[in-house]
C-alpha cells in the first residue's frame, strides 16, 4: 500500500482579481486563487507561489528590482516581500491591521512600501521592508481607498485614490523622526467649475509620528454642492505631477506641492474631441508617445497631452479595457479587459495588439479529467464555456454553449462529456477534435435544472437528478445513441449520487432528504443496482418509461445524523455530516430480504475530524484507495481509506471566496482537480506517494492495467461512432424556451387517458413524450371501446346536470354526504373563513385606528371647526375660522408675557404730554402698526411697538402677544359667524313652514308644482364626513351574533315606541278631527257639486214641462253661483300662495345681503390676519436668523479652541524641534571645526619634510577622485565606500612623489583618508542639518498657519457679533401704504425681500443732504474747469518730451552703428582714393584680368588634348585586359579545384585561425578606441586652452571702443 509523500499545485488556471503587475522586463504577475502566477510574455512559461495564508488580499510588484509584495488574508494579516526568479522570502513585514490588507504598493526609488488596511483602523502605513521598519503610519486615512501609487522619481510622494477623492501624502524626515501628512486635493464639480470653500476652514490637518500623540482621522471635506466628478484612475508623470482620469470624461491634472487643479480635457465644452465626448476613463498610464488611456468601451486612445489634448492614435478591441499597465522598460503595455483577457501592445514597434492570455470570466462550476493518457481534463464555467486544458495547464480548445449550465460529467469509454443545464437538458458534447468541441447531441429530462450527471466507473450508464425525486438513466455509449432507458423514483429530495461498478452490476448511491430533514442534510442512503448487462425491453422498463423491479434492485438506509455529501466504496460510504464537522465511515448491510420498502437503520463504524467550515463534499478515487473532500475552508484533504485518521492537506482556493466547491481524480488516481466558488481559478494537484509494500503496489498496477485495458479497446470503437454524428445546429435549440421554476412532471398517476401536465413555455420532456405515445397507442388500441365510453360518459354528463338543476331547488338538508367527507369540508371551510375574518378584522382594526388617529388630531382637536355657509341664490360661500383651544402652555406664556409688559410700562420714565399725544396718534395710525387690526378693534395693549424691537426675548414675547391678537380677530368673526349660521337654520325652518303651507293650497287648488325647499350641505354640516348611513352601504350586512341580540333589542324598543306614537297620534288625530269641523265648509266648497235632476238625462230639451223647465233653470243659477264662489275662494287661495313665496324670497334675499356683509367682514379679517401673521413670520425669521447666528457663532468658538489646542501642540512640536537642531548645530559646527583644523595641521604635521615636497603633498592632500554626489543621508554608507575604494588608487606608491620617504608617504595616507572621511561626515551632518532646518521651518510655517487660522476665526467671530447686534438694531418694519401712493417698478416685483433694507428718516434730512450735494457738485465743476487747462498744456509738455527723448535715442544708436561699421576693401578704397584714381585702377584690374582670362582658356586647350590621348591609351589597356579575361576563364574550372581543395583544408585548421584573427581584431579595436578615447580627450583639452587663450587675449587686449562704451 501507498502511503502519501505531499500533494504539489502542478498547474492553476484563473484569475482572481483583475490586477496585473510587471515583475521584470517580460514577466508579470497576478493573483491567482491562494497562489500568486507568474508568466513569461515570450516563453508563455508559468510559475507559481502558494500564499502562506488562506488566500491573498492584495498584490503588488516593482519591475525595476524584481521584487513582489503580498498579502494574506486571515486575522492579523502578515505582508510578505518576495525577490524573483530566486521567489526567496526577504522579509515578513508585521503591521497592526486587524482583518486585512486591501492596497499595496512598492516604491521605484528605494525599499519603500506602501500599505492599507480597512475595517476597523483605516490606517496607511509606509515601511522600510529590507529593515522590516514602518517608517510611518496614520490611522483613520479615509474609508475605501482603492489604489496606491507612489511617486516613481520621489518616494516621499505618495498618491491615494478613493470612490470620490484624491489625497497626496507627503513624507518629511527630520533626523529619526518622520510625518506623514494628507493634502486633499479639491476635485472639480461636473460642470467644469470649482466650488468655494470658506476661508477659516481651509487648513491641512497633518500627519506625524514620534511625538507621542495621535494624529487625526481625515475627515474629507464636504463640498458645497454633491456634484463633483469621480476620479476613476490616477498616473504620475515625470514632472511629478498626477494625471486624474474621471468617470465623467474630465482629464485633470494636479500639482502635489500646492493642489493646484487643472483641467486638461472637459467633455462639456464646445470644441470637445467628438471621440472623447462620451468616454468614461478608466486606465491611464504614460508612454513614450503620449498618454494611455482606455475607458468603458472597446478603445484604447493615445492622446497628446499639449495646449490641447488630442488624439494621436486609437486601438480597437474585442472587448472594454479595464486596467492598462505599462512595463519597467516603458516599451511594453498590457491591456487587461473585463473578461479576462490578457492583451499586449507595444506602441513604438507596431500598431498590432497580440491576446497574450485568453481567460475567460465567470467561476469554475466543475472539471473533469478524460480517459486519455495525457491527462487531458475538461472544465465548465457557470457562464456557459467549456474548455479543454492539458496535462500541463494549457488551454487546447474551448466551446461557449450559451445556456446556463449546473453539472457536468465525462465519459470513461468515449471522449465525450454530459453537461446539464437549468433548463433540464443534458448536451453531450464530442472531444475527440480537441480544438473544436461540438455539440452532438441533447436530450430534455427536466422542467428544471439537472443538478447531478455522473458515469458509473464502467461506462455503462449515465445518471441524472434534478431537483425533485427522480433519476434518469441513459445510455453512456454512443453506439446505444444516447438513449434513455428509463427513470425510478427515490424517497426524497435528491443531494448526491455516487456510483460503483462491480462485476456484475452497477451500483447508485443516492443521499436523500427525508421528511423530518431540513436544508442542512438528508438522512436517507439508497442504493440502486442495476445490471451492466443491456436494459432494453419491456421486462426491465414499462411502457411510461419506469424501470421495473427485475431490473432495479433498491436498498434504503437511514443514518443517525443528516449527511451533506457521500461517496460509494466496495460495501462502504463514506459521508460528511455537517452536524459534526466529521467524515463517517459506515459499512453497508447485504441481505436478499431487505431489498423491500423498509428502511436499515446504520451507525457509522468510524469517524473522523474533517473540515471545521462546511458543508464539505467527499469523493473517492477510481482505485478506492484514495478518499478526497474539500470545504468551505478552502483545503483539500486527502486520505487513504485503509487509515482516515492520517491526512495530507494543501490549501488549493481563499476561504474568503467560499472556499472550494468540487473535487475530482484522474482515472489513475494521482491527479486532482478542485474548482472555487468564486476564486475564478481550476487547480490541478499531484499526489506523490512513497512505495512500502511491493506485492501491494504490484496488485494495484495489475488492476489498473487490465481496467485500462479493457477500457482502451472500448475507446477506440467508441470514438469511432462518435466521431460519424453530426453537430447539432449553431441556433442552441436548447435555449428556445425559458426555465421553469416547478419541479418535473410528477409521474405517479399513471391513470389510463390521463394527459401529462407540461409548461407552455417549455418544449415537452422525454417523459411527457413518452406518455403522450403510450395515451396515442392506447387511443389507436382502443378507439370503438372509448367512442362507446364517451357517449357513456356523455349521457351520464347530461344526467348529472340534470340532478345538480334539481338539488339547486331544494335546501340543503336534501344532500347527504358521508360524514367524514363533510367534517373535513366544514373543518376546510371553517378554516378559509375564519383566515379571511381574521384578515378582515386586521383590516378593519387597522383602517378604525387611522381613522381615530385622524379624528383625534384633525377633528376632535378643534375647539371651533372649519364650517362654511351658502347662499341661497348664488355659490357664494363664507367659511369661519377653525380654531383650536388654547393649552394652559399658551395661556401661561400669553400670561407671563402680559405680566413683563405691565412691569415694563410701570417702570418707564413718564414723558411729556406732547410725546404721549405722538404715541397716542402713532398709536392711532394703521401704518406705523402695520396691520388693520387695530381698525377692527382687536389690537392689544400690550404689543410693542415696532420700533422698540431690539433683543430676541422682546420679539417672542411680540409673537405671543400677535398669536393673541389673531385669535381674537377668529374668535371675534367665528361669533358672528356662527349667529348667521343660527339666521340660515330660521330661515330654513321657515321656508320648510311656507313650503308645507303652500302643499296644502296646491292639493286644495288640484295643482302639482315642485316648489324650491333648499337645506343645508356637507360643507354646513361637516359632521356628516364622519358619520355612514345605511343607505350608504351596498354590500349586504353581516351581523354578528352578538349584533343580532343588540339589533334584535332594537327592534324591540322600537316597537314599544311605535305604540306609544300610536296613542299620541290617536289624540292629535282627534284634535285635528275638532279643528276640521270649521274649515270643513271651506274645503266642501270647491269639491261640492250640485247634481243635474234626472230629466235632463233621460228627456229632450223639446220635451220638458214647465215644471221641469223651471227646475232646470233654478239649477244652472244654482250652478252659476257655486262656480262663482269658487273662483272666487280660488283667487284667495292663489293669493295666499303667492304671499307665502314673497315672504321666503325676502327672507332668503335678506339672508344672502346678511352673508355679504359677513363675507366683506371676513375679507377684512384675513387682511389682518394676514398681516398680523406676516408680522410673525418676519419676527420669526428674525429670531431664527438671530439663532443660527449665536449657533455659528458657538461653532466658530469651538473651531478656535480646536485650533488653540493645535497651536499649543505644534508650539511644543516647534520648541522641540529648535533645541534639536540648535543641539545639533552646535555638533556640526565642532565638527567643521575638527574639519578645518585637520586643514590647518597638515603643514605642522609634515614639518620634517622639504618645503617643495610639502607643497606637492598638500596638492595631492586637496585632490579628491570624482564620485557621486550624497543628495540624502541615506546615500552616505555607499558614496564613503566608493570614495575609500577610490582612494585605494590614489594611496598607491606610484602616485608618490619623487625623493619622498615611504613612511612619510604611508603617514600621509593616513590623513588624508582621515581628511576625507571628516569631510564626508560633514556633508553627511550638513544634508541632516538642513533636513531638520526644513522640517523646523515646516513645523513653523504650520504653526504661523494655525495662528493665521486662529486670527481669521476670531476676525469672523467679531464680525459675526457685529453682524447680529446690527441684525438686533436693524430691525424689519411693517408699514401699510395707500393704495396709488407708491408705484414700484415691474422689474423689482420678483426681487427677494431679504435683500431689500428700508431705513425711514424724516423728510427734512434728505432735502439738507441734496441741497449740501448740489452746493459741493457745483464746487467741484469750477476747479475741474480750472485744472482742465492746466492738465492740458502738461499732457502736451510730456507729450513734446517723450518726443525728443526718442529722437536722441535713435541719434544715438546712429552713431554708435556708424562707429561699430566694418567696411570692406573697395568700399575703404572709395574712401581713401579719389574719382580719377579709382578709374585707373578699376582699368589696371580690367587688363590683368584678360590676361588670366587669355591664360586660362590656352591651359583649357592642353587639358583637353591631354584627356584625348588619356581615352586612347585607355582603350588599348581595355583589349589587352579583355585577352587576359578569356585566358582566366578558360582557367576558372582548374582554379575552382584548387579552391575547393583549399577550402577543406582551412575548415579543417579554421576555428583556430578564426579566434587568432578575433583576438588581432579585438587588439586592434581596443587600440583603436583608446586613440579615439585620446583623441577626443586632446581635442577637448584643446579647446579649452583656446577658449582660455582667447579669454585671456580679450582680458589682456581690450578695444578702446569697449572701454568707452563698457
Amino acid at each position: 500500500m501507498d502511503e502519501i509523500e505531499s500533494l504539489d499545485v502542478r498547474w492553476i488556471q484563473g484569475f482572481t482579481n483583475k490586477k496585473i503587475e510587471f515583475i521584470n522586463y517580460e514577466t508579470i504577475c497576478f493573483t491567482c486563487g491562494n497562489h500568486i502566477s507568474f508568466l513569461n510574455l515570450k516563453t508563455k512559461k508559468r510559475c507559481l507561489l502558494q500564499s502562506p495564508g488562506r488566500g491573498v488580499s492584495a498584490l503588488t510588484a516593482d519591475g525595476s528590482s524584481s521584487i513582489f509584495a503580498f498579502a494574506e488574508q486571515k486575522l492579523s494579516p502578515s505582508i510578505f516581500v518576495y525577490s524573483f526568479p530566486e521567489l526567496k522570502l526577504k522579509n515578513e513585514l508585521k503591521g497592526t491591521a486587524r482583518l486585512e490588507y486591501t492596497s499595496l504598493t512598492l516604491s521605484d526609488s528605494g525599499p519603500f512600501l506602501g500599505c492599507y488596511s480597512s475595517l476597523p483602523d483605516y490606517t496607511l502605513t509606509v515601511w522600510n521592508w529590507e529593515k522590516a521598519e514602518p517608517i510611518c503610519k496614520h490611522a483613520g486615512a479615509g474609508r475605501d481607498i482603492i489604489s496606491l501609487a507612489f511617486n516613481p522619481w520621489n518616494w516621499l510622494q505618495l498618491c491615494t485614490l478613493g470612490p470620490t477623492s484624491v489625497i497626496v501624502w507627503h513624507i518629511e524626515k527630520s533626523d529619526c523622526i518622520t510625518a506623514l501628512k494628507p493634502r486633499v486635493v479639491k476635485l472639480p464639480q461636473t460642470d467644469g467649475s470649482f466650488a468655494e470653500r470658506p476661508s477659516y476652514t481651509s487648513y491641512t490637518v497633518t500627519c506625524q509620528q514620534g511625538f507621542g500623540r495621535d494624529p487625526p482621522p481625515i475627515t474629507e471635506t464636504t463640498p458645497l454642492t454633491s456634484s463633483t466628478v469621480t476620479p476613476s484612475a490616477v498616473c504620475w508623470t515625470p514632472t511629478s505631477d498626477i494625471y486624474v482620469g474621471c468617470v465623467e470624461g474630465f482629464l485633470l491634472q494636479v500639482d502635489p506641492e500646492n493642489l493646484s487643479v487643472s483641467i486638461l480635457y472637459n467633455p462639456k465644452v464646445a470644441d470637445a474631441v467628438p471621440e472623447l465626448t462620451k468616454f468614461s476613463f478608466q486606465g491611464l498610464t504614460l508612454t513614450k508617445n503620449g498618454l494611455l488611456t482606455s475607458g468603458q468601451n472597446n478603445e484604447v486612445h493615445c492622446l497628446e497631452v499639449g495646449g490641447q489634448v488630442s488624439i494621436t492614435q486609437t486601438w480597437e478591441l474585442e472587448k472594454p479595457v479595464d486596467a492598462v499597465k505599462l512595463s519597467p522598460d516603458n516599451d511594453t503595455v498590457l491591456l487587461l479587459s473585463n473578461t479576462g483577457e490578457i492583451y499586449k501592445l507595444n506602441p513604438m514597434l507596431s500598431d498590432k495588439i497580440v491576446k497574450v492570455l485568453d481567460i475567460f470570466s465567470g467561476n469554475f462550476l466543475a472539471a473533469e479529467f478524460l480517459n486519455t493518457d495525457r491527462n487531458i481534463c475538461v472544465s465548465l464555467k457557470d457562464s456557459g464555456e467549456l474548455q479543454l486544458w492539458s496535462s500541463e495547464g494549457s488551454c487546447l480548445g474551448s466551446l461557449s454553449l450559451q445556456a446556463e449550465v449546473t453539472s457536468l460529467a465525462c465519459c470513461p469509454v468515449a471522449l465525450y462529456a454530459a453537461v446539464g443545464t437549468a433548463s433540464g437538458n443534458v448536451l453531450f458534447i464530442d472531444l475527440n477534435v480537441h480544438e473544436k468541441p461540438r455539440v452532438v447531441h441533447h436530450v430534455h429530462l427536466y422542467h428544471t435544472a439537472v443538478l447531478h450527471a455522473v458515469f458509473d466507473q464502467g461506462g455503462h450508464y449515465l445518471f441524472t437528478s434534478g431537483s425533485d425525486s427522480h433519476i434518469y438513466v441513459l445510455e453512456a455509449k454512443p453506439s446505444r445513441k444516447f438513449s434513455v432507458i428509463g427513470y425510478t423514483d427515490v424517497c426524497g429530495r435528491i443531494l448526491s449520487l455516487s456510483t460503483r461498478c462491480l462485476k456484475e452490476e452497477v451500483q447508485v448511491l443516492v443521499l436523500c432528504a427525508g421528511q423530518d430533514d431540513g436544508s442542512g442534510g438528508g438522512s436517507l442512503l439508497t442504493v440502486l443496482s442495476l445490471p451492466s448487462r443491456d436494459l432494453a425491453g419491456s421486462d426491465y422498463v414499462d411502457r411510461h418509461g419506469c424501470l421495473s423491479a427485475h431490473a432495479l434492485r433498491v436498498l434504503t438506509y437511514e443514518v443517525p445524523h443528516p449527511l451533506l455529501s457521500c461517496s460509494l466504496g466496495v460495501n462502504e460510504v463514506f459521508a460528511y455530516c455537517n452536524m459534526k464537522k466529521t467524515i463517517q465511515r459506515f459499512h453497508l448491510i447485504k441481505d436478499p430480504k431487505s431489498f423491500s420498502s423498509e428502511k436499515i437503520r446504520i451507525k457509522p463504524m468510524q469517524e473522523v475530524e474533517g473540515h471545521p467550515l462546511g458543508p464539505a463534499s467527499l469523493l473517492l478515487s477510481p482505485d478506492c484507495l484514495w478518499l478526497a473532500s474539500v470545504g468551505q475552508d478552502g483545503l483539500l484533504y486527502v486520505r487513504q481509506t485503509d487509515s482516515t485518521e492520517k491526512v495530507t492537506e494543501l490549501q488549493c482556493h481563499p476561504c474568503n471566496s467560499g472556499g472550494t466547491q468540487r473535487v475530482s481524480f484522474s482515472t489513475d488516481g494521482l491527479t486532482l482537480l478542485t474548482t472555487g466558488f468564486r476564486d475564478g481559478c481550476l487547480v490541478c494537484t499531484e499526489l506523490r506517494t512513497k512505495s512500502l509494500d511491493a506485492n501491494t503496489e504490484n496488485e494495484v498496477m495489475r488492476r489498473r492495467q487490465s481496467t485500462r485495458q479493457s477500457i482502451k479497446n472500448m475507446l477506440g470503437t467508441e470514438n469511432t461512432i462518435l466521431l460519424n454524428f453530426t453537430a447539432c445546429d449553431q441556433e442552441a435549440p436548447w435555449l428556445t424556451y425559458e426555465v421553469r421554476g416547478e419541479t418535473s412532471l410528477d409521474v405517479s398517476k399513471r391513470d389510463e387517458g390521463e394527459s401529462c401536465q407540461k409548461s407552455s413555455s417549455s418544449p415537452p420532456t422525454w417523459l411527457e413524450n413518452r406518455q403522450k405515445e403510450v395515451v396515442q397507442e392506447e387511443n389507436t388500441q382502443y378507439f370503438l371501446e372509448k367512442k362507446k365510453l364517451k357517449e357513456t360518459v356523455k349521457q351520464l354528463t347530461e344526467a348529472m346536470q340534470k340532478l345538480i338543476d334539481e338539488n339547486e331547488s331544494l335546501p340543503e338538508e336534501e344532500f347527504s354526504l358521508t360524514l367524514k367527507e363533510q367534517k373535513r369540508l366544514e373543518t376546510m371551510v371553517e378554516q378559509e373563513v375564519a383566515l379571511v375574518r381574521a384578515r378582515i378584522e386586521q383590516d378593519i382594526v387597522e383602517k378604525s385606528y387611522l381613522c381615530d388617529v385622524l379624528k383625534r388630531e384633525c377633528w376632535d382637536s378643534l375647539m371651533i371647526r372649519r364650517t362654511a355657509i351658502k347662499a341661497f341664490y348664488s355659490e357664494l360661500a363664507v367659511q369661519n375660522f377653525p380654531l383650536r383651544e388654547r393649552t394652559a402652555e399658551e395661556c401661561e406664556d400669553l400670561r407671563r408675557v402680559q405680566s413683563i409688559r405691565k412691569v415694563e410700562k410701570a417702570a418707564s420714565t413718564i414723558i411729556s404730554l406732547a410725546e404721549r399725544e405722538d404715541e397716542k396718534q402713532e398709536a392711532q395710525s394703521c401704518a406705523l402698526t402695520g396691520s388693520f387690526s387695530a381698525q377692527l378693534g382687536f389690537s392689544n395693549p400690550h404689543l410693542y411697538d415696532q420700533f422698540s424691537l431690539q433683543s430676541t426675548e422682546q420679539r417672542i414675547s411680540q409673537i405671543i402677544l400677535l398669536q393673541d391678537v389673531i385669535y381674537g380677530i377668529k374668535a371675534a368673526f367665528n361669533a358672528e359667524f356662527a349667529a348667521l349660521q343660527r339666521q340660515k337654520l330660521l330661515e330654513l325652518q321657515r321656508v320648510r313652514d311656507n313650503n308645507a303651507c303652500i302643499r296644502e293650497i296646491m292639493l286644495k287648488l288640484d295643482r302639482n308644482q315642485e316648489l324650491w325647499e333648499p337645506c343645508l350641505t356637507d360643507a354646513e354640516q361637516p359632521e356628516n364626513v364622519l358619520t355612514v348611513d345605511d343607505s350608504e352601504i351596498k354590500a349586504e350586512m353581516f351581523f354578528t351574533p352578538k349584533k343580532k341580540e343588540e339589533e334584535e333589542e332594537r327592534k324591540t324598543l322600537g316597537e314599544g315606541n311605535q305604540l306609544e306614537e300610536q296613542v299620541d297620534n290617536g289624540r292629535k288625530r282627534a284634535i285635528d278631527e275638532i279643528i276640521g269641523v270649521f274649515e270643513v265648509k271651506k274645503l266642501d266648497i270647491l269639491k261640492m257639486e250640485i247634481p243635474p235632476p234626472e230629466f235632463v238625462l233621460t228627456k229632450a230639451d223639446t220635451q220638458l214641462s214647465e215644471e221641469e223647465k223651471k227646475a232646470y233653470e233654478e239649477y244652472e243659477k244654482n250652478v252659476k253661483d257655486l262656480s262663482q264662489k269658487k273662483e272666487k275662494y280660488r283667487n284667495s287661495l292663489e293669493s295666499e300662495v303667492r304671499k307665502l313665496m314673497k315672504s321666503t324670497k325676502e327672507g332668503t334675499e335678506g339672508f344672502d345681503q346678511a352673508l355679504c356683509e359677513l363675507l366683506k367682514k371676513r375679507v377684512k379679517c384675513t387682511i389682518a390676519i394676514k398681516q398680523e401673521e406676516l408680522k410673525m413670520a418676519y419676527l420669526v425669521d428674525s429670531v431664527l436668523e438671530d439663532e443660527a447666528m449665536r449657533n455659528r457663532e458657538l461653532e466658530l468658538m469651538s473651531k478656535r479652541e480646536e485650533m488653540l489646542a493645535h497651536k499649543v501642540e505644534t508650539g511644543e512640536e516647534v520648541k522641540t524641534h529648535q533645541d534639536e537642531v540648535q543641539r545639533f548645530q552646535e555638533m556640526y559646527d565642532s565638527l567643521v571645526t575638527e574639519d578645518k583644523d585637520l586643514d590647518k595641521d597638515f603643514r605642522k604635521n609634515f614639518c620634517n619634510v622639504p618645503n617643495n615636497l610639502v607643497d606637492q603633498l598638500y596638492k595631492l592632500f586637496k585632490r579628491r577622485p570624482r564620485g557621486q554626489r550624497v543628495k540624502t543621508p541615506s546615500q552616505t554608507p555607499d558614496v564613503l565606500n566608493q570614495m575609500l575604494k577610490a582612494m585605494d588608487e590614489l594611496d598607491e606608491p606610484e602616485k608618490m612623489p619623487f625623493g619622498l620617504n615611504p613612511s612619510v608617504w604611508q603617514r600621509f595616507c593616513l590623513v588624508r583618508r582621515s581628511k576625507v572621511e571628516s569631510e564626508q561626515k560633514v556633508k553627511t551632518q550638513a544634508l541632516i542639518l538642513a533636513e531638520m532646518q526644513a522640517f523646523l521651518q515646516k513645523r513653523r510655517d504650520e504653526d504661523n498657519a494655525f495662528q493665521e487660522e486662529i486670527n481669521s476665526l476670531s476676525e469672523a467671530i467679531e464680525n459675526l457679533r457685529r453682524n447680529r447686534n446690527c441684525h438686533l438694531m436693524d430691525t424689519t418694519v411693517q408699514i401699510i401704504l395707500k393704495q396709488g401712493q407708491v408705484e414700484p417698478p415691474i422689474t423689482e416685483l420678483t426681487s427677494d425681500p431679504a435683500d431689500t433694507h428700508l431705513l425711514l428718516y424724516h423728510k427734512n434730512k434728505p432735502e439738507n443732504l441734496r441741497r449740501i450735494i448740489r452746493t459741493l457738485a457745483e464746487q467741484k465743476i469750477a476747479v475741474m474747469e480750472q485744472w482742465k487747462g492746466v492738465r492740458k498744456r502738461i499732457i502736451q509738455l510730456d507729450w513734446e518730451h517723450k518726443v525728443v527723448k526718442k529722437k536722441m535715442e535713435d541719434v544715438s544708436d546712429k552713431c554708435r552703428d556708424v562707429k561699430m561699421l566694418r567696411l570692406s576693401e573697395e568700399q575703404q578704397d572709395m574712401t581713401r582714393y579719389s574719382e580719377s584714381e579709382q578709374g585707373t585702377r578699376i582699368s589696371q584690374k580690367a587688363s590683368m584680368l584678360e590676361k588670366n582670362l587669355a591664360f586660362m582658356t590656352e591651359a583649357h586647350q592642353q587639358c583637353i588634348q591631354q584627356c584625348v590621348k588619356e581615352i586612347e591609351q585607355l582603350y588599348k589597356q581595355a583589349d589587352v585586359k579583355s585577352k587576359k579575361t578569356s585566358t582566366l576563364e578558360l582557367q576558372l574550372p582548374d582554379i575552382r579545384v584548387d579552391v575547393a581543395q583549399l577550402r577543406h583544408v582551412s575548415e579543417a585548421a579554421g576555428p583556430e585561425q578564426e579566434q587568432a584573427k578575433a583576438k588581432e581584431r579585438h587588439l586592434e579595436l581596443a587600440v583603436k578606441s583608446n586613440l579615439k578615447a585620446l583623441v577626443k580627450a586632446q581635442a577637448e583639452e584643446l579647446t579649452v586652452l583656446l577658449a582660455e587663450v582667447e579669454r585671456l587675449t580679450k582680458k589682456n587686449f581690450t578695444s578702446v571702443y569697449q572701454l568707452k562704451y563698457s
